[in-house]
C-alpha cells in the first residue's frame, strides 16, 4: 500500500490539507531556521576551522584543505567513463547554446523630452556555485550554475561541494568542474559552504552572488545571508506537479512521479487531472516501480509527506490549482497540452507532452534546471545569464534639452521640499551657462 499525504478533490481542499500541498517553503520549519543561524555564525566567527570541523561532523570527512587543486580535476576527468564524460560535454555544449541565445543586450532610449536612458549589463566580478553532493551526486546542477556563468562573462566562478568520505567531493563532480572551465573549487558542502560565499573566510574568497541548488538547510542558509549577498533563488527540495487528462498514460505519470520522488523525502509530487480513473491507474502503477528502484524509502518517504492525488472538474480548475501550487517543474500531459501550458502563470518550468519527460530538462535539452521551489514560482524565475549581471543606467542631458526640463523639475522639488534639488535645476534656466554635451 502506498502512502499518499493528500487525495482530494480540488475544489474541496481543506484547511490541512491546503497546508500540507502549499505551504512547502523550508523556512516554515523554526529547528532548520534555528540550526542554519548557528551553522552560519560558525563559520562567521571560525572561518576555515569551522568549515574542516563541518565537515568531519556531516561528511565525515577529514580535510587537510579545503581547495582541490585543478591537477585533480583533470586526474578525475581522464579516469571517468568515457560515455559519462560525454554525456557531460553534450549537456554543456546544449547549455552554453541556449544560455548564449539569451544573454541580455544594452539598450538606450530617447524620451519626448530629448533625455537619453540607456542600460547595459554588467558581468559580476565573482559568482559562487554550489553543487549538491550529498545524498545523491548532482554534477548537472554544477554545469547549470558554472556554464551560464561563464557565458556571461563572470570573471570568477567557484563551485562549492560537499566532500565525500576521501575528503573530496565524488569524481564526477571534479569531472565536471573541468568540462565547465571553473576557476576554483572547494570540499565544502551544507550551510556552510553558503556562508562561507557570503561572507569568506581565509581560503574561500567572498563572492557576489551564490547560485545552485541544494536541501533545507542550503535554502535556507541562502535565504539568511540574502541581505548580505545576491541569491538566485532560494531553492529547496525537488518538486513536480503533473496536469493530466483521460488521454493520459498512468505509467507515464507514475514513472515521472518516481523520478522526482526520488530526490528527497521532502520531495513534493503531485498529480492533478480532470480523469478521476487515473488517480488509481497512476497507483497501482507506482507500486511495482517503487518496490524495484533502489531509492524506495525517499520516494515514499516523499510521497507519504507531500504527495497529491488530486481530481479536478474542468481542465480550468486544474489549470487554477497548477497556478495557486507554482510548482518547480509542471508537466502537461493533456490532448491540449500547449494550449493549457499558454495558460499557466506560475511555473519554474512547463514540460509538455508524455515524451518530453523532466529528466530532459534536468540534465540535456539546455533549460536551467536550478528553478524556484516552495511556491516561489510565483515571483522567481529560473536561473538564467540574466543572474550574472548586475545592470548599470546611464544618461545624457545636452544643455538645451536641461533647459527645457528645468521648469517642471523644480515644480515637483518644491512640491517635495526640495529647494536644493529646485535650485540646481532652474540654474539651467538662466541665460549664459555653457556646459559640454
Amino acid at each position: 500500500m502506498i502512502t499518499i499525504a493528500v487525495r482530494a478533490d480540488a475544489a474541496r481542499l481543506s484547511a490541512s490539507e491546503r497546508a500540507i500541498l502549499f505551504d512547502r517553503s523550508t523556512s516554515a520549519d523554526p529547528a532548520i531556521r534555528v540550526a542554519t543561524a548557528r551553522l552560519i555564525d560558525r563559520v562567521r566567527t571560525q572561518g576555515d576551522a569551522a568549515l574542516i570541523a563541518m565537515a568531519r561532523e556531516f561528511d565525515g570527512a577529514s580535510l587537510r584543505s579545503l581547495e582541490i587543486p585543478r591537477a585533480e580535476w583533470r586526474r578525475a576527468l581522464a579516469t571517468l567513463d568515457p560515455q559519462l564524460v560525454a554525456a557531460l560535454e553534450r549537456a554543456a555544449a546544449n547549455i552554453r547554446q541556449v544560455h548564449e541565445a539569451f544573454k541580455p543586450v544594452a539598450r538606450e532610449v530617447m524620451t519626448a523630452d530629448g533625455v537619453v536612458v540607456g542600460r547595459r549589463p554588467d558581468p559580476l566580478a565573482r559568482v559562487g556555485v554550489y553543487a549538491p553532493g550529498g545524498r545523491a551526486t548532482y554534477p548537472s546542477s554544477l554545469l547549470m550554475g558554472a556554464v551560464p556563468a561563464r557565458v556571461a562573462g563572470v570573471g570568477e566562478v567557484i563551485v562549492c561541494s560537499p566532500p565525500t568520505s576521501t575528503g573530496l567531493p565524488a569524481a564526477v563532480l571534479l569531472a565536471a568542474a573541468e568540462i565547465a572551465d571553473v576557476d576554483r573549487l572547494f570540499a565544502v558542502g551544507g550551510a556552510g559552504a553558503i556562508a562561507a560565499l557570503a561572507f569568506g573566510t581565509d581560503s574561500i574568497p567572498r563572492v557576489d552572488r551564490i547560485v545552485g541548488p541544494g536541501n533545507a538547510y542550503v535554502a535556507e542558509a541562502k535565504l539568511q545571508v540574502a541581505g548580505t549577498v545576491a541569491i538566485d533563488s532560494p531553492a529547496g527540495p525537488s518538486e513536480l506537479l503533473v496536469i493530466a487528462d483521460d488521454s493520459a498514460d498512468a505509467d507515464i505519470i507514475a514513472r515521472e512521479i518516481v523520478a522526482q520522488a526520488e530526490h528527497d523525502p521532502l520531495a513534493a509530487v503531485v498529480l492533478v487531472t480532470t480523469a478521476s480513473r487515473l488517480i488509481g491507474a497512476v497507483e497501482r502503477a507506482l507500486a511495482p516501480l517503487i518496490a524495484t528502484t533502489p531509492r524506495a524509502t525517499i520516494v515514499r518517504e516523499a510521497l507519504a509527506a507531500r504527495g497529491g492525488m488530486i481530481t479536478a472538474a474542468t481542465l480550468a480548475e486544474a489549470e487554477a490549482f497548477a497556478t495557486a501550487y507554482a510548482g518547480e517543474h509542471v508537466l502537461v500531459v493533456c490532448q491540449d497540452g500547449d494550449g493549457v501550458a499558454a495558460r499557466l502563470r506560475n511555473a519554474g518550468t512547463v514540460f509538455v507532452g508524455a515524451a518530453n519527460s523532466v529528466a530532459f530538462g534536468d540534465y540535456l535539452s539546455g533549460a536551467n534546471h536550478v528553478l524556484p521551489t516552495g511556491g516561489l514560482a510565483r515571483s522567481y524565475s529560473g536561473l538564467s545569464t540574466i543572474d550574472f549581471y548586475r545592470w548599470i543606467t546611464w544618461q545624457r542631458v545636452t544643455r538645451t534639452v536641461a533647459a527645457r526640463l528645468a521648469a517642471d523639475v523644480g515644480i515637483l522639488a518644491d512640491s517635495e521640499g526640495l529647494p536644493g534639488h529646485a535650485a540646481t535645476a532652474r540654474y539651467w534656466m538662466e541665460e549664459g551657462h555653457e556646459c559640454d554635451g
